[in-house]
């Protein structure tokens, strides 16, 4: 496997592309040799539709697209990342029981540390951000 791979796809901020962004992170993925049905494929999966869902409903039409990042750096560290052009970084939002949202941001943060892995939040030279997640690489190569 070369010693770095990358995706790249840009998609229109709309709740449909929440959808195309976790299935072409699957894809891709796959591709790369994670077994579809693993806990890490499950997670990868739970942390993009957060963190796109975020880039949807939270930049309030500053941002018209989203953009999807997978790197592979030498077969050791996967990174996920979201960019948007909102320049509020993301925040714990309160959420009541009864509430179904409030909880992306904590649920993120814990799947990458139950994984071994990190987030972080990188403004962009535009005036965004983008928000990686950095999980290690735990796939037999060959």
């Amino acid at each position: 496997m070369a010693d770095h791979q990358e995706s790249v796809l840009t998609l229109p901020s709309v709740p449909e592309s929440v959808r195309l962004a976790r299935g072409h992170a699957l894809a891709v993925l796959t591709e790369w040799g994670l077994p579809a049905g693993s806990a890490t494929a499950d997670a990868v999966r739970l942390i993009v539709s957060e963190l796109a869902t975020n880039a949807v409903q939270h930049t309030f039409g500053q941002s018209p697209t989203f953009t999807l990042e997978l790197r592979l750096d030498r077969d050791e560290e996967l990174r996920v990342g979201v960019t948007d052009s909102h320049p509020r970084r993301p925040r714990r939002l309160p959420a009541a029981v009864q509430q179904d949202n409030g909880r992306g941001l904590v649920i993120i943060r814990f799947l990458a540390a139950e994984a071994g892995g990190r987030l972080s939040v990188v403004p962009t030279a535009t005036g965004g951000k983008t928000v990686w997640i950095s999980l290690p690489w735990r796939v037999a190569v060959g």
